[in-house]
């Protein structure tokens, strides 16, 4: 692709993002920034969080996953919906009833001070690296379209990539980035729906006929029932019920657009909606998998023969399959394809990264440094601080993923991630099913030392037992917090909120 195209088709897309940024942010305060005002409608917010979700590397790899695990991801989403009908009837009223901007100031009022930095140091750990590890992935793919034609090295694209969020999101925050990524929604979504149009014209099929011909072949099963799987139907809807109560449900980033509704029945509405649209998104986001092998069976795989994606007779499996959208999508399907691909990736990482920078915004300005007898402009201060200093972290962990260049540290990093959401579990779990008081102060030694035990168990399970944990160990890493809390608790103060 033409780099000076792709250089007009950035500079566009940014403009329009900072155009958006100019309209919403005016008047804004540290209010807009943190919870929008509280007058976001439901619907807008609902949209856009389909996009925060759908991240760059769900976005690329989503599709290709489906040679090797046909639709038992599917599984992984009806989980992820259950989830969502938990925390719309059991968080949401909780935090609205007590009022939160940060919802780990519930932990300050359950238990104490310990607990409640605690559960927010964990959080921005956890959604710093994944953040982080997101918006590597789009640097990455900006970096080979245009960058590299250039020869500017990859750490001004990472220094670069992350300078355009901050400029978008300074001053209005989530009341910016709730119209943002609404728009960055509908890129990628659109982005999928025209590849699809694009294949389906490539290989001959009309509307119903390509609906019948993915749901007879061979990679629409969605049910798995090998309990050795690790795809089994009960695993996944189990672990993703866990996964979306913890990384939604327990996580400032996603919850601060929900706290941006007007009241408790319009968020509850915004995430029947949004979890009803998350379902049918990530069908259309397999739908275009099954269609992309469908597409390569017809056309052959020797043309993959010298690139990194190809199949292997001998496993029967396909290899680095997180390559196969991009490279038929800048390859083979024409320029417009391309385009639209690159429009994609970039508003799938972006509608992703943009909101975590303002959640680690406000978690850590209200609660690390806190904000309790400020003034307003004390506040936006030191707001502003926070965003600068989360956006220099975040391109320093960008630039250190590029340099340590191993998938397998990434994905080991990104694993440590949401083992820390673990605590957070079992603190929450604690609080909403007991009325025991804690020793506060023993609160951050059994947070760092249950994920230490679980991946001491999880390393002794494979060796012994030729077991490897998964997504279950989640489960384990809450269970033990939980533990751990009801061996520092007593009843001689009883707590209810």
């Amino acid at each position: 692709m033409n780099q000076y195209l792709v250089a007009f088709i950035i500079i566009c897309y940014f403009g329009l993002l900072i155009f958006i940024s100019r309209i919403t942010s005016k008047n804004a305060d540290n209010s807009s920034f943190f919870n929008g005002n509280r007058k976001a409608p439901w619907y807008v917010i609902a949209f856009g969080m389909i996009g925060s979700s759908l991240s760059g590397v769900t976005f690329i790899a989503l599709p290709g996953w489906v040679g090797n695990s046909h639709f038992y991801y599917f599984q992984l989403v009806i989980g992820y919906f259950i989830g969502y009908i938990i925390i719309a009837n059991i968080l949401l009223p909780l935090y609205y009833k007590l009022n939160l901007t940060s919802i780990y100031t519930y932990l300050e009022q359950r238990f104490g001070d310990t607990s409640y930095k605690t559960g927010a140091v964990f959080f921005l750990i956890s959604r710093t690296l994944g953040s982080a590890l997101r918006l590597f992935i789009v640097a990455r793919v900006l970096q080979i379209a245009f960058f590299d034609y250039f020869n500017i090295p990859f750490v001004f694209t990472a220094i670069a990539t992350v300078l355009l969020i901050w400029v978008y999101t300074n001053k209005g925050g989530l009341k910016t980035i709730i119209w943002t990524d609404t728009l960055q929604t509908f890129f990628l979504i659109a982005a999928v729906i025209f590849t699809i149009i694009t294949i389906a014209k490539e290989i001959d099929f009309g509307g119903l006929s390509m609906i019948q011909a993915i749901s007879n072949s061979e990679y629409s099963t969605i049910i798995n029932t090998d309990w050795n799987s690790k795809f089994h139907f009960l695993k996944q809807i189990v672990s993703g019920m866990l996964i979306t109560i913890v990384m939604t449900g327990l996580d400032q980033d996603m919850m601060q657009k929900n706290l941006s509704c007007r009241n408790l029945k319009d968020a509850k509405k915004n995430m029947y909606w949004y979890a009803s649209g998350y379902l049918v998104v990530n069908l259309v986001f397999l739908a275009l998998g099954a269609l992309l092998y469908m597409y390569i069976n017809q056309i052959g795989l020797d043309m993959f023969a010298q690139s990194d994606f190809g199949y292997n007779a001998e496993t029967q499996s396909y290899v680095n399959t997180d390559d196969l959208y991009p490279f038929l999508a800048m390859n083979n399907f024409g320029v417009v394809t391309g385009i639209v691909f690159l429009i994609g990736i970039i508003a799938a990482a972006f509608s992703s990264a943009d909101s975590a920078l303002a959640a680690l915004t406000t978690s850590f300005t209200i609660d690390i440094i806190g904000i309790k007898n400020k003034t307003e402009q004390e506040i936006k201060k030191q707001r502003q601080k926070s965003h600068i200093l989360f956006s220099g972290i975040l391109a320093i962990v960008i630039i250190a993923f590029h340099m340590l260049n191993d998938n397998t540290v990434i994905d080991a990093i990104f694993t440590i991630a949401s083992y820390t959401y673990g605590p957070i579990l079992g603190m929450y779990a604690f609080g909403l099913s007991t009325t025991r008081a804690i020793k506060d102060s023993y609160m951050l030694p059994i947070a760092i030392a249950s994920p230490c035990v679980c991946l001491v168990i999880s390393f002794a399970s494979a060796q012994l037992f030729h077991y490897s944990f998964g997504y279950e160990i989640l489960l384990l890493n809450g269970l033990l917090t939980y533990a751990g809390m009801l061996l520092i608790s007593s009843k001689q103060i009883q707590v209810k909120i």
